[in-house]
């Protein structure tokens, strides 16, 4: 499908990669790794053809089609969803148009005999095949799946997109390029912004999907599920194994122990041979030998070891000042977006060193809660900070609100206080920003250099309590890592909102659990919290529907409660079938219809109503399935 044979790209005369070379076949789903400002969204820009490369060759198969995932998205103004999404569909709009106008044409003219008027029977004959073939009739349907399966809720597809965040507009955008049959799909950061649901759907299309895919991302364990093979770019070279990230890692290890050993006994020859060529030297007699091994020497490939990228950032949060023992109390908090209540009657109360984490799904309120306590939204209720309280906040958008024209010297300078000011350069150094880096603008920064200098910037205040929400998004995994240990060793109070398990790991004590304007405390850490609810992790957490507390019961109980669920669970497969095959037979019924009006449509559509008719048909197919989709989740509700 794609060639790519020594490529490179430079800026300001310094290479950040070159002579990379690898071939993209059908069903490769490729998952590139590295470093933040390794290149890895700069290399799906070149194959993409967004820039141009510096050097190298790229050869694609003939009419491939791609799409690309950017983590920077433009809208126009004034669309709902669904008018957004159909844009994914060009050609099938156009020939709508087409249609439109031929029928028109057809009810209006009365030249039936005209050679014209016979050329366009023909030609929406041709159209309507086209149609068919493009799948114009399943498009709407197809749409609507797709938006769902995202997160999208039903009454949300009439509203504009200039009414949601970036995240969600992110949303809207992958499901345009999940409908177009791309041949080959590159994905910058897929999951960020996604809840758990919304992942694990992605997933599972992921993974279904006939053609070829190369991802961005720093989930390791959306990388492990996904992808079938990894390219780690690292120092301006590529390392290329067709494993998912964690083989990758270990075979990469197993590659470098024996580069290494091989190197060690390549040296001890060469030393050997070095010592022969020094002995032989001494005497005339043996001169040619000395010629002959010094010859073989030159000759000799040595072994190179792969180098690692090991630069990571040096984190340490303080704390300004010892706070009282209690930090936040929050009596009947409610908090609503207009009609849409978030959070209702929610009582809370936040002692000092707690180490909690905020879990459930998007829109349950985790964010909005954090928002309010550092008083960014107005709500109801009471809510007091406790004595000596001083919050740090990292907000889930932080690297947005960075000044796209400032430096990133002058970013820090501008936030910084005549105590700290002098520390700003060693500060940016600690997180990797060093040299010439620092006069970078924000605008050229990865995302994960944006959050890292958001991150450095934080440090500037002083505080007592963290709260972060979704700190890990666009970080690589090298400085997850970092940041993960630098909050296991913060001595405050730390309130983190994430859907990452395995970055909260050892880092909470305490889990609030958010579902249906509600939150429930668990007294343990986030394994605690899964076993609590039998998972084995918190994907599965997050998608059940409804969260059920361990409520001890007989033998008789369980037995009777299960003969109920499965009565129940046999008459939504039931009604299922029969939606079903309504569905099926009057799309054959449509279809037919379709057909007769391509053949001869004078004299069917000449037929008493048939108009009238046909569109109550495609109404029922519609309101079908509406229903279907209803019942469908009523049974997926049973696991």
């Amino acid at each position: 499908m794609l060639n790519v044979h020594n490529l490179s790209v430079s800026f300001m005369g310094s290479d950040l990669f070159s002579g990379i070379t690898f071939k993209l076949n059908k069903g490769d789903r490729i998952g590139l790794i590295g470093k933040n400002g390794a290149g890895k969204s700069t290399l799906l820009k070149v194959l993409s053809k967004d820039i141009e490369s510096s050097g190298g060759t790229m050869a694609f198969d003939k009419d491939i089609k791609m799409g690309f995932l950017r983590q920077d998205i433009d809208f126009v103004q004034g669309r709902t969803i669904l008018e957004e999404a159909y844009q994914a569909f060009e050609e099938i709009k156009q020939i709508e148009v087409e249609l439109e106008d031929i029928n028109h044409q057809l009810t209006t003219r009365t030249d039936y005999e005209s050679d014209s008027y016979t050329e366009l029977i023909q030609n929406l004959t041709d159209k309507q095949e086209r149609y068919e073939l493009l799948g114009g009739y399943n498009y709407q349907g197809d749409t609507e799946k797709i938006l769902q399966g995202l997160g999208f809720q039903r009454e949300d597809f009439d509203k504009l997109t200039d009414t949601f965040s970036g995240g969600w507009r992110m949303r809207i955008e992958l499901a345009k390029l999940l409908l177009q049959n791309n041949d080959i799909l590159l994905l910058d950061e897929p999951t960020n912004h996604l809840d758990i649901e919304s992942i694990i759907w992605l997933e599972n299309f992921l993974k279904n999907y006939a053609g070829a895919i190369v991802l961005v991302s720093h989930d390791k364990m959306f990388l492990d599920n996904v992808t079938n093979r990894t390219i780690e770019i690292s120092l301006g070279q590529i390392y290329d194994y067709k494993k998912p990230y964690s083989q990758f890692l270990e075979l990469r290890e197993e590659i470098k122990e024996k580069q290494l050993q091989t190197q060690k006994n390549q040296q001890k020859e060469i030393e050997q041979t070095e010592k022969l060529i020094e002995k032989f030297r001494a005497k005339a007699s043996k001169a040619s030998m000395a010629q002959s091994l010094i010859k073989k020497l030159e000759k000799v490939e040595r072994i190179e070891v792969d180098q690692d990228d090991n630069a990571v950032m040096n984190v340490r949060f303080a704390i300004s000042k010892e706070p009282g023992k209690i930090i936040v109390e929050a009596e009947n908090l409610a908090k609503s977006y207009g009609d849409k209540k978030v959070l209702e009657n929610v009582d809370l109360l936040i002692e000092r060193n707690s180490k909690i984490a905020f879990v459930g799904q998007n829109g349950q309120g985790k964010s909005t809660l954090a928002k309010m306590m550092v008083g960014e939204i107005p709500f109801k209720g009471h809510l007091k900070l406790g004595h000596n309280v001083e919050v740090g906040y990292f907000a889930q958008n932080q690297s947005e609100y960075l000044p796209p024209e400032k430096t990133v010297l002058e970013i820090m300078e501008d936030a910084a206080t005549d105590n700290n000011r002098m520390r700003v350069r060693d500060m940016l150094g600690s997180f990797l920003f060093g040299g010439d880096a620092v006069d970078k603008k924000a605008k050229v920064l990865s995302g994960g250099e944006r959050n890292r200098l958001a991150l450095c910037k934080l440090l500037l205040q002083p505080f007592n309590v963290l709260i972060m929400d979704e700190p890990t998004n666009h970080l690589d995994i090298a400085s997850k890592n970092v940041l993960k240990e630098a909050l296991k060793n913060f001595n405050g109070t730390l309130i983190l909102v994430s859907h990452d398990r395995e970055f909260l790991q050892g880092l909470c004590t305490t889990v609030y659990g958010f579902k249906d304007r509600e939150i429930k405390e668990y007294l343990g850490d986030i394994d605690y919290f899964l076993e609590q609810h039998k998972m084995e992790s918190l994907r599965e957490a997050e998608k059940r529907t409804v969260v059920k507390e361990e409520k001890s019961s007989t033998k008789k109980e369980a037995y009777q409660r299960t003969k109920e669920e499965e009565k129940e669970l046999k008459k939504l497969n039931n009604k299922l079938s029969k939606i079903e095959t309504e569905i099926a037979d009057l799309e054959a019924e449509i279809e037919k219809l379709d057909l007769e009006l391509a053949k001869n449509y004078d004299e069917v559509s000449a037929r008493p109503n048939f108009f009238e008719k046909y569109k109550a048909k495609k109404a029922k197919v519609d309101a079908l399935m509406e229903e279907w989709e209803k019942v469908e989740e009523q049974v997926s509700q049973f696991g």
